[in-house]
């Protein structure tokens, strides 16, 4: 791929399955609150599930070692890890503060719509090289088909300042996946950099989620939707998402993270009863063909003559 760098010479198309793998992860999370607890305050929902699975990612970090061996390059990282904190936990407060303004239909999509957009930018300036035109015409594409998706082809009332707050956790998630690129192309341990990250932020989040005084955790629904959302979309999800990022550059990653909502919308349809129009239908393919488009083109384009394993890192981070 002519884009951010050439991708790491070991199976780009794997790294390709964890980054759509963690999406579709993603995209069972509504599915998961719906058959919970009745009557729960979505904010109370994530900070529980931050505070959970940030405090599982801690421990594996601990675990394992991972999280000492970030911190002893604490120096050469920590600004970078700063900022991944931040943005992690002020995703959470911008998303769900657009919602609130903006309806989750208009909210989502300019959340994800606008992230690919923003990594792309950020590696730019970052100097990881060049987006490819394949790259440009399947990020608008796949934006496309998921406002379509999520919007239904309908006319939504526009909010002006959720907008920007759904554009800042676009810009959010972005920062993310720049940071988690960026350290990890240092040599960091995707462990230990996700338990820092995910660990800082659940002590944040966690007095968040007592201020809601989450009652429901103590039903069996209840229980069981918090450590799936906490263990499986969030521990599970993102370690994925790590793994693949040591060879997907982060703008495509961003891309693909974009079936989230196609995930969600087909399991509505089977696990929920939800209908979908036809033109949602032709947008949910839409959107699985530029993933495909983008995803040959990272798999074709990532020639493994020629580049060294720290070219390829650099070129990673």
């Amino acid at each position: 791929m002519t884009s951010q760098g050439v991708t790491a010479p070991q199976r780009p198309a794997r790294g390709m399955a964890f980054v759509f793998a963690a999406a579709a992860l993603w995209g069972t999370t509504g599915t998961a609150q719906a058959l919970g607890p009745d009557g729960v305050h979505p904010t109370s929902v994530a900070a529980v599930r931050m505070s959970l699975g940030g405090a599982l990612m801690l421990a594996l970090g601990l675990r394992s070692g991972a999280v000492r061996a970030v911190l002893k390059h604490a120096r050469r990282s920590a600004p970078a890890l700063v900022c991944g904190v931040v943005a992690v936990v002020l995703y959470q407060v911008s998303f769900f503060t657009a919602v609130a303004r903006t309806g989750v239909a208009v909210g989502t999509v300019v959340a994800i719509g606008s992230a690919p957009v923003l990594t792309g930018a950020g590696s730019r300036l970052m100097g990881d090289g060049r987006l490819s035109l394949r790259w440009a015409v399947s990020t608008v594409a796949a934006i496309a088909s998921c406002s379509v998706l999520v919007l239904g082809g309908e006319a939504a009332g526009v909010d002006a300042v959720g907008i920007l707050w759904a554009l800042l956790a676009g810009a959010c998630y972005a920062t993310y996946l720049l940071v988690v690129s960026r350290t990890m192309s240092q040599g960091l341990p995707e462990r230990g950099v996700m338990g820092v990250l995910f660990g800082s932020a659940a002590i944040v989040l966690f007095p968040v989620a007592c201020v809601f005084q989450p009652t429901w955790l103590m039903t069996p629904r209840g229980l069981g939707a918090a450590l799936y959302l906490g263990g499986i979309t969030t521990v599970v999800s993102y370690l994925l998402l790590a793994r693949g990022l040591r060879t997907v550059p982060p703008a495509v990653a961003s891309t693909v993270g974009l079936v989230e909502p196609g995930v969600a919308a087909v399991l509505g349809v089977v696990v929920l009863g939800e209908r979908l129009s036809l033109l949602s239908w032709l947008a949910l393919g839409a959107l699985l063909g530029s993933i495909l488009l983008l995803a040959k083109d990272d798999c074709e384009d990532a020639a493994p003559q020629g580049s060294s394993l720290e070219a390829v890192r650099t070129s990673v981070g």
